[in-house]
C-alpha cells in the first residue's frame, strides 16, 4: 500500500491547518482521474475529484484549529507541528511507502523529522513539489483543500458573514477582521493570534481607538 500526504492552509491567518492521507494499492486509477495538484483546480474540480477520491481510497484527517496552533508555536515552529501531523497519519495508517510533499527545503530533514516520530520503518519518500510529482500526493492536497474549504464555509455560517478564504491577501478576509474588531475590540473566532497580520490588525485598531481622544 502506497499513502500520499499533504497539507491546506498552512499560511491562511484565519481557520484551520488541515493535512490529508489518501492510501491506495497503486495509483492507477488516481491517474486515470486526471489528478493534479489542487492549486492547478477550479473549486468545482476539485470537488469533483475528492468525491472519486473518497471513493476509491482511504482517506484521512489531521486538523490543527487556530488556537492549537497559537499554543504549539510557543514550544516549536510550524515545520514541526506539520511534521508531527503527518507522522500521526502515516502511524495510523500504515502504508509501505510514503509519499510526503515537503515543507522545507531540506527535504531529508524533514524526512527524518517524520520518520523520528514513527513507530515502524516504512519507505518515506520526502520532496518538495511532491503534490506536482506523485498521484497519490495530488490526490491528498485535492482532498486537504475541499475538507478545509468545507471548514470554513462552516465558519461562515456559524458567524452569518462573509469571512473570505482566510488567507491574509484576501480583501474579503481582512475586511472581515478588521470589522470583527471595530465591533468587538477583539480578533474574531479561528483568527491565528501569533500571525504578525492578526497582530498588526489589532494594534491598528488599538492605537487608532487611542488617537481619537487626541
Amino acid at each position: 500500500m502506497i499513502c500520499g500526504i499533504d497539507e491546506a492552509g498552512r499560511g491562511p491567518v484565519l481557520g484551520p491547518l488541515v493535512v490529508a492521507a489518501v492510501m491506495v494499492e497503486d495509483d492507477a486509477a488516481l491517474r486515470e482521474i486526471g489528478v493534479r495538484d489542487s492549486k492547478k483546480l477550479s473549486p468545482a474540480k476539485r470537488e469533483r475529484l475528492a468525491v472519486k477520491i473518497l471513493e476509491m481510497s482511504a482517506v484521512q484527517f489531521e486538523i490543527a484549529e487556530a488556537e492549537k496552533i497559537d499554543s504549539m508555536r510557543s514550544e516549536m515552529s510550524l515545520n514541526v507541528l506539520e511534521a508531527e501531523m503527518f507522522a500521526s497519519l502515516i502511524e495510523r495508517m500504515r502504508p509501505e511507502t510514503a509519499y510526503v510533499d515537503s515543507c522545507e527545503s531540506d527535504e531529508i530533514g524533514f524526512s527524518r523529522q517524520v520518520s523520528s516520530r514513527l513507530s515502524y520503518r516504512p519507505n518515506i519518500i520526502c520532496e518538495n513539489k511532491a503534490d506536482v510529482k506523485y498521484p497519490v500526493v495530488s490526490a491528498a492536497s485535492i482532498v486537504a483543500k475541499t475538507h478545509r474549504d468545507a471548514l470554513m464555509r462552516r465558519l461562515e455560517e456559524q458567524l452569518c458573514q462573509s469571512i473570505g478564504s482566510g488567507y491574509c491577501s484576501d480583501p474579503a478576509t481582512c475586511a472581515f477582521i478588521n470589522d470583527w474588531i471595530e465591533r468587538t475590540g477583539n480578533l474574531p473566532p479561528q483568527t491565528r493570534r501569533s500571525w504578525i497580520t492578526a497582530r498588526r490588525a489589532l494594534s491598528v485598531s488599538k492605537n487608532a481607538k487611542l488617537t481619537d481622544w487626541d
